[in-house]
C-alpha cells in the first residue's frame, strides 16, 4: 500500500441516470489504488431492474458495510442509491476513499463515510 497523497488520474462510470461518477485512482501502489474491472461490474449491478421493488431501489435507507473498498467504487454507487454506507479500508487508503467520497457528494442520496478497518487486527477485550 502506498497512497496518502500520490497522483491520481480518473476513471468515469455512467450511471443509469446519465449522471457519472468520477472515481480517482493512484497511478502507482497496491491494489487498493485503482478501479478493478469487477468493481464496475457490481457497482453497475446495483443498478439493474432486479434491484427495485416499486419503484424504489431495495437499498434505500438500509445499512451497507464495504469491507475492503479500496477506491470506494461500490459504496458510493450504493450510496447514490440510497443505502447508508460504511465503506472501509487501511490507514493509508482513507485520503483516497475520502477523495472519492467528496468528488461524488453531489450524487449521494444515501450516506456515506469512511473508516479505518485493518483485516485480521485483534482488538483489545474490555
Amino acid at each position: 500500500a502506498e497512497p496518502r497523497s500520490c497522483p491520481y488520474f480518473h476513471r468515469t462510470v455512467e450511471k443509469r441516470d446519465g449522471s457519472s461518477l468520477l472515481i480517482k485512482q493512484c497511478t502507482s501502489g497496491d491494489v487498493g489504488c485503482v478501479v478493478w474491472d469487477a468493481a464496475i461490474v457490481i457497482s453497475k449491478y446495483l443498478e439493474t431492474d432486479c434491484f427495485y421493488r416499486n419503484g424504489e431501489h431495495i437499498f434505500l435507507n438500509k445499512s451497507v458495510v464495504e469491507i475492503g473498498s479500496g477506491t470506494g467504487i461500490v459504496g458510493i454507487m450504493a450510496a447514490t442509491l440510497g443505502a447508508n454506507v460504511t465503506v472501509t479500508d487501511l490507514e493509508e487508503l482513507q485520503d483516497l476513499l475520502t477523495r472519492n467520497i467528496e468528488e461524488n457528494k453531489h450524487l449521494i442520496t444515501g450516506s456515506i463515510e469512511a473508516k479505518v478497518l485493518k483485516w485480521g487486527e485483534k482488538k483489545a477485550s474490555g
